[in-house]
């Protein structure tokens, strides 16, 4: 057990099903010709040895992190759990301007502005702050707009201004400098936070070697209260869906995939889905590092457009 605390492993349910991909056999362990008894005994054992691999694995990642400078790093800096762009007020009004945000189709009619301050406060509840570099105007807009919109259905830029929005991070909501960006018709700006996220620490733990299987995809959301993480995970078609194991320390929350009674009859194909997984806390995740036991490392955060802000 690492220093710091308690440890506990508990099993999550899946949610709706989010997408499908085609995944290598080795990577989900589904295989061809299910119906083969011979390929369904040794499924059976490799899903046995990966119960017992992934529980010990688990206790060597929170063992690793808690109380490392690794930890110590990422407590400290600047992470984004969530996303970093806000709409205008109550949304965008019409499927038109939705379809254009998804394109990433914008027009710009004002100059950007050329300067900015090079630091920003980043600033939590309780009196903590950090000082982080900020992205300019046109960095900015280069992250929502594809330059080549042209004349197909857009979102109109009448005016840019540095402004403040709140952020979800790895500390807790933030309040941050972000450009926002008015949009023709509408009465509040689009948002996006300027600040520049901080590096991720060095893991104190390499990446599994003796743990079949991916590791989760990424984080859909954290609760507001905390007590509960949404993440994506990976399975089989021939499964009954995707778990998720839970392992609560002081310091840090691991996260294990599985994959629910894997079944044998029929024919079975190397197709994989991408599936939501949400996992119940004993306690607000807080500052706690939410870790991947595969790969050692926290699970990033990505919206349901666009890069990860913390880890692209």
């Amino acid at each position: 057990m690492p220093p710091g605390g308690h440890m506990q492993i508990r099993s999550a349910r899946s949610l709706g099903l989010l997408a499908a991909v085609v995944l290598s056999a080795t990577g989900l362990g589904v295989t061809s010709g299910c119906g083969n008894q011979q390929e369904a005994d040794g499924s059976a054992q490799e899903s046995d040895s990966d119960r017992e691999a992934q529980p010990h694995r688990a206790r060597q990642v929170a063992a690793a992190w808690d109380g490392s400078p690794a930890a110590a790093a990422w407590r400290a800096g600047y992470h984004p759990m969530g996303d970093v762009v806000q709409l205008p007020r109550g949304g965008l009004r019409s499927r038109a301007d939705e379809q254009a945000y998804e394109d990433r189709s914008f027009v710009l009619r004002v100059k950007l502005p050329a300067t900015r301050p090079e630091d920003g406060r980043v600033a939590w509840a309780g009196g903590k702050t950090l000082t982080r570099p900020l992205e300019g105007a046109d960095e900015s807009y280069k992250a929502l707009a594809d330059e080549h919109a042209g004349e197909r259905p857009h979102l109109t830029v009448t005016k840019v201004k540095l402004g403040e929005m709140t952020v979800a991070t790895s500390r807790g909501p933030a309040v941050v400098p972000a450009w926002m960006f008015t949009l023709d018709g509408y009465d509040s700006p689009l948002k996006r936070a300027a600040v520049i996220p901080s590096k991720l620490p060095q893991p104190p733990i390499g990446r599994a070697r003796d743990v079949p299987g991916p590791p989760l995809h990424h984080l859909v959301r954290i609760a507001a209260d905390g007590r509960s993480v949404t993440v994506v995970a990976l399975h089989g078609v021939c499964d009954d869906g995707p778990a998720v194991d839970v392992l609560e320390t002081r310091g840090s929350v691991v996260l294990s995939p599985s994959v629910k009674h894997r079944k044998h009859e029929g024919h079975c194909t190397k197709q994989g889905k991408l599936q939501q997984v949400t996992a119940k806390l004993d306690r607000p995740l807080g500052d706690r590092v939410l870790l991947d036991v595969i790969t050692g490392r926290p699970i990033p955060y990505k919206p349901e457009r666009g890069p990860s802000p913390s880890w692209s």
